[in-house]
């Protein structure tokens, strides 16, 4: 049966840079897919000034034309905290697209923002009705963290790996483009720091699963599976 995912990231590029491959994959597989991002106020980040709509109109074109529905809430980096209003902003959304499957950042990061939206989205992910008052609003069955690469995660143990080789090529360039956009620049593969990190973080994932490429991620609560 098809299933609904929701990954939710603090920034326009953390689900493109941390699980394109899984939600792709998830796309081609016929599953309902949906991002949001809780910053969508980019007026005070330099690299875009006086093109942050544009920022916002690509990342949800971009993810369009890839099967997905992209979301942001109306939050500026470093202005948002996980309190009770947040936390309950983000269970709205939660109770809207209720998912089976939800993703968001591990809680251990050297960025700010990050370790606020994990810290939000667990609440919200977890206790939607309670943090909303309504019994019907749907807890994921599944829920995993995901990490946002080497500069930025601290202490990422993973626990779970998807093999996204057939998905690799869509995956860079979904998040290559993305790159491209904020460095006022043509699209080149071959000249983004972004893209070299994550294609080496999924080349290291995959030889720990015996992939060419792969993304892993960690289950907040682990389950039992038959192996025979």
């Amino acid at each position: 049966m098809p299933k609904t995912i929701l990954a939710i990231g603090a920034h326009y590029d953390d689900c493109p840079f941390g699980i394109p491959g899984i939600l792709l994959k998830a796309v081609r597989q016929h599953h309902r897919v949906v991002v949001l991002n809780l910053i969508g106020d980019y007026t005070n980040w330099p690299p875009v000034k006086g093109r942050e709509q544009q920022l916002i109109d690509l990342s949800i074109e971009l993810a369009k034309e890839r099967g997905i529905e992209m979301r942001f809430l109306k939050h500026a980096s470093m202005g948002f905290e996980p309190t009770l209003a947040t936390k309950r902003e983000v269970a709205e959304h939660v109770a809207d697209v209720a998912p089976d499957i939800a993703f968001m950042l591990w809680s251990r990061d050297r960025h700010p923002d990050h370790e606020a939206a994990s810290a939000i989205c667990h609440a919200a992910l977890y206790q939607p009705a309670r943090l909303l008052g309504k019994d019907n609003a749907k807890t994921a069955g599944q829920i995993y963290w995901f990490d946002n690469g080497p500069g930025h995660t601290i202490d990422f143990t993973p626990d779970t790996y998807v093999d996204v080789s057939d998905e690799w090529p869509a995956a860079s360039e979904w998040l290559g483009k993305l790159m491209a956009f904020v460095k006022n620049a043509p699209f080149d593969p071959t000249k983004d720091a972004a893209m070299e990190t994550k294609i080496t973080l999924a080349r290291y994932r995959g030889l720990a699963c015996g992939a060419r490429y792969a993304e892993a991620v960690r289950a907040v609560r682990p389950k039992t599976v038959e192996l025979f």
